[in-house]
C-alpha cells in the first residue's frame, strides 16, 4: 500500500494556500464597502446552499422532520438574525421531530 502522507500534505496545502493569500496581500488594505457589504453574506449563501441540496436529495423517510426544522431555522433566524442560534435550533428541533 503506498503512503498516504504525500496525498494529506498536498490536500493541505491547497487548503490552506487560498487561506493564506487573502489574508497577506489584504491585510493593510481598505476594502470597497459594496465588495465588504457582499463579504458579509458568503456565509449565509454557502450555508443556504447546503440546506437547498439537502432539500433536493431528500428522500420520504425524514420530509416532515425537515420541513419543520427549516421553518423553525427560518423564523427563528429571521427574528434573532444569528446564524449559530438558527443552525443549532433546527438541528435540535430536527432531532426531537425525529425521535417521536
Amino acid at each position: 500500500m503506498k503512503s498516504y502522507l504525500p496525498l494529506i500534505l498536498g490536500m493541505a496545502a491547497v487548503t490552506y494556500i487560498p487561506r493564506l493569500l487573502p489574508l497577506i496581500t489584504l491585510t493593510n488594505r481598505e476594502l470597497n464597502p459594496l465588495l465588504r457589504r457582499f463579504l458579509t453574506y458568503i456565509p449565509y449563501t454557502a450555508l443556504s446552499t447546503i440546506i437547498v441540496k439537502g432539500l433536493i436529495d431528500l428522500n420520504g423517510s425524514m420530509l416532515v422532520a425537515t420541513f419543520i426544522g427549516l421553518v423553525f431555522g427560518g423564523v427563528l433566524s429571521w427574528f434573532k438574525g444569528n446564524m449559530v442560534l438558527s443552525v443549532g435550533a433546527s438541528i435540535i428541533a430536527t432531532f426531537f421531530i425525529l425521535q417521536m
